[in-house]
């Protein structure tokens, strides 16, 4: 256990003073791959990774990963990461799942898609879904976790606790409207693995502010290895 701890820290140790700020997915995915598989690649996810929040998207994987599918997995979502970085609104970035592997965030804030208080989809946010929904059609070997946001501000006649329940309750429906709108443009319902409503929990920016609070309001969609992809990738297959 001792030497696998050194080993971590020297791979650490040369990933940091490479510079790794400046490598795409492929890059990481490499030096995830030669850390020896997915356990060592979520240790150094928290080193490469740039939201290592996020680390918990994706289930455990029964296989290793090694370098040259951890490279495969890193173009793959290099490819993916362009594709939704072109839909309209959507902000993109690179992040590690549970696994130490190669994923996309993309998050879309609800001032975009809702309304104040509202679960229902407004009209310009549709543009942008039904782009983004295109782009999950092509990287369908990909799994699919959303996630729903609110800010922390408090329900009319409501206390503190009745507030926190109606937030989480509203996050989870805005949640649930985008996968039934990206489900309704032919987004397979099999790749869409999870849907959450977190509510106030894991804010973004400051409460405080009106800033804030609208960066707060928001709905997170993931896009990571699925069994499928990563099998295909250790085979040398995955394009």
């Amino acid at each position: 256990m001792k030497s696998i701890r050194l080993s971590v820290l020297g791979l650490c140790s040369l990933v940091l003073l490479s510079g790794c700020g400046n490598l795409n997915n492929t890059a990481k995915g490499g030096i995830i791959g030669g850390a020896g598989g997915a356990a060592l690649g979520g240790i150094l996810g928290q080193v490469i990774g740039h939201n290592t929040k996020s680390t918990a998207i994706g289930a455990a994987i029964g296989t290793a990963v090694g370098a040259t599918a951890g490279v495969l997995i890193g173009k793959k979502m290099d490819k993916a990461k362009a594709a939704a970085a072109a839909v309209e609104n959507a902000q993109v970035e690179s992040i590690k799942d549970a696994n130490g592997l190669d994923a996309v965030k993309v998050t879309f804030d609800s001032g975009i898609l809702f309304t104040t208080g509202s679960a229902t989809l407004a009209n310009a946010a549709k543009t942008s879904l039904t782009e983004f929904a295109n782009v999950l059609k092509t990287y369908n070997d990909a799994d699919v976790a959303i996630q729903g946001y609110t800010d922390n501000a408090g329900w009319k006649n409501s206390t503190a606790e009745q507030s926190y329940k109606k937030n989480q309750e509203l996050s989870l429906k805005r949640a649930q409207s985008v996968q039934n709108y990206l489900l309704g443009q032919k987004v397979s319902s099999s790749q869409i693995r999870s849907v959450m409503g977190l509510g106030e929990d894991n804010p973004v920016a400051d409460n405080s502010t009106a800033a804030g609070k609208a960066q707060n309001r928001r709905v997170e969609i993931y896009l990571y290895a699925s069994q499928a992809m990563i099998d295909a990738a250790n085979a040398g297959t995955l394009e």
